[in-house]
């Protein structure tokens, strides 16, 4: 018997995205929550007595700011080489051959696969031997898996592949493969990297992706880690997820619905809060808020945003003892009134309300539009338009959702400011 790590997609010292500082956050946790990440990583392995960690790509996020980035990875490659724990790992596409300006030499219990060819490792007193290929470019559109060797008889036979399979969203499609592909090469166990989602896609045989160690924006919720596995004397599998993250992401979704005062809303956000804080074991949280539903504050919402962000900011201070860090607050609330009165509203009000939802139902309206916004979203940074949270003010479909928001806004005041006259 004898047991392995299988993780992938570590990004050392990649930043995390989308955090504003602001007083009281955590933000030394945060800082090195990559790093803290492969500290467990290693602890685990040592734990556990495992005999080899497999790394399937993007191991870095891209060449090192400095060298500290390599030295650290050597310590921790010292550690595992004191307990005997050998490494073996490929290159993906934040970390392939010509992306990396900066090198170090490795302890020699760490194997980087070849990038020029798949490459077979024995790894010596356990009948295991590993195939796999590291990326030499960032991009690599061909599937690497027909050239990947056939299993060695009488041997424990692994891939080792930085890959999107058949695609997944959110992820380039690079080193692209079928499982019928896969499962051609009579492998006992295939290790994947590229997609931070674990995902299980075969049983038999096993081939996994462990998703990434730890979340680096809100895309990326929940727990994070790596598949322990265990093979036994018949050389049966059973998989164990392990998760390594020191720092979770998580969106908190509140019913604002009835709410009429700032202290029941505030309640009810807490309640949501602490019991994500304690899901996740009190590890600090990283944390979106959005309220939904029918409520009288919806217009103080919307005429103070910020105000409000700083509201569930500071009760995340008061509740979560500084442990939640509220990366962004979303209203998608109405107001009771305006509620019953965008579908019944007559003269200029209805116009109003009718034109925008025109120009939502629209195509070419929509496309004119975001024609014209293309120009403003090319003046912003790159943080505030790019990623799956950003301001794609050049699409059709993003521009149509800023108009349900649009609408709701300038009815809910109008029809406010009509009943104050």
């Amino acid at each position: 018997m004898f047991k392995f790590i299988h993780c992938a997609d570590v990004h050392l010292d990649s930043p995390l995205q989308g955090l504003e500082r602001y007083e009281g956050a955590p933000v030394n946790e945060i800082r090195l929550a990559t790093r803290r990440a492969l500290e467990n990583l290693v602890t685990l392995a040592q734990a556990e007595k495992v005999s080899f960690v497999l790394i399937a790509g993007d191991l870095f996020d891209g060449t090192w700011k400095d060298y500290n980035t390599g030295l650290f990875f050597v310590r921790q490659m010292a550690r595992l080489k004191d307990a005997g724990i050998r490494v073996v790992l490929v290159a993906g596409n934040h970390d392939a051959d010509n992306k990396m300006t900066r090198t170090l030499r490795w302890p020699d219990n760490v194997k980087v696969m070849s990038s020029r060819q798949p490459e077979s490792h024995t790894l010596s007193g356990l009948d295991v031997v590993v195939h796999g290929q590291s990326f030499a470019t960032a991009a690599v559109a061909e599937d690497l898996t027909p050239s990947y060797p056939l299993a060695v008889p009488g041997m424990f036979n692994i891939g080792l592949l930085h890959t999107a399979v058949t695609g997944r969203e959110g992820h380039a499609p690079y080193a692209p493969c079928t499982l019928t592909g896969l499962r051609a090469k009579n492998y006992q166990y295939w290790a994947l990297g590229h997609v931070h989602n674990r995902e299980v896609l075969s049983d038999d045989p096993p081939i996994v992706f462990p998703g990434n160690i730890q979340g680096r924006h809100i895309r990326e919720t929940g727990a994070r880690g790596c598949i322990l596995v265990t093979v036994d004397d018949r050389r049966s599998v059973s998989m164990q997820f392990e998760p390594l993250d020191v720092f979770r992401w998580e969106k908190c979704q509140v019913d604002a619905s009835g709410s009429a005062t700032r202290n029941d809303l505030i309640e009810r956000f807490a309640q949501q809060a602490l019991a994500a804080l304690r899901a996740s074991e009190t590890r600090p949280l990283a944390m979106r808020v959005e309220f939904s539903g029918t409520t009288t504050l919806d217009a103080a919402f919307k005429e103070n945003l910020s105000q409000w962000t700083n509201e569930v900011r500071a009760a995340a201070i008061e509740f979560g003892a500084g442990q939640i860090w509220v990366e962004k607050v979303k209203f998608h609330t109405t107001s009771p009134g305006n509620a019953i009165a965008v579908d019944h509203l007559q003269g200029p009000l209805g116009e109003l309300s009718g034109l925008i939802r025109e120009v939502k139902d629209d195509l070419s309206a929509l496309e004119e539009l975001a024609g014209e916004l293309s120009d403003l979203r090319g003046k912003l940074p790159p943080e505030v338009k790019d990623g799956g949270e950003g301001l794609h003010l050049d699409s059709p479909e993003f521009v149509a959702s800023l108009l349900d928001d649009v609408e709701s806004l300038l009815v809910g005041r109008l029809v406010v400011g009509g009943h104050k006259q």
